[in-house]
């Protein structure tokens, strides 16, 4: 019971395949061609983007409206926090003045 076993190495089961013998290649080195001559850049066409007083005035809309929908849920948040606080707190002195209370009509 105390005396430690050793495992034994177990037996594959199953199919068994030979390994392959994989034979090196040579490296065969190309001198690398002559470079050709550089052709001049052309810049791409590129749709300019043209702002009308239209689309500016709906960006400044949309990015209005963005940070006042923002603004609303953290400030509705922090209420939210504030509240419950507070709550937490009425709480906590109704809970120990009727626990003083029975305490003084023993």
């Amino acid at each position: 019971m105390f005396k430690p076993k050793v495992p034994t190495m177990p037996q594959p089961t199953g199919l068994i395949t030979r390994p392959t013998v994989v034979e090196p290649t040579a490296v065969v080195q190309r001198t690398p061609p002559s470079p050709a001559p550089l052709a001049v850049p052309t810049t791409a066409a590129r749709p300019t983007v043209q702002l009308t007083p239209g689309a500016v005035v709906a960006l400044v809309g949309g990015g209005t409206a963005v940070v006042l929908v923002v603004g609303a849920v953290l400030v509705s948040m922090l209420l939210a926090v504030a509240v419950t606080g507070a709550s937490v707190a009425i709480c906590g002195l109704v809970i120990r003045s009727l626990i003083t209370s029975a305490d003084q009509h023993r």
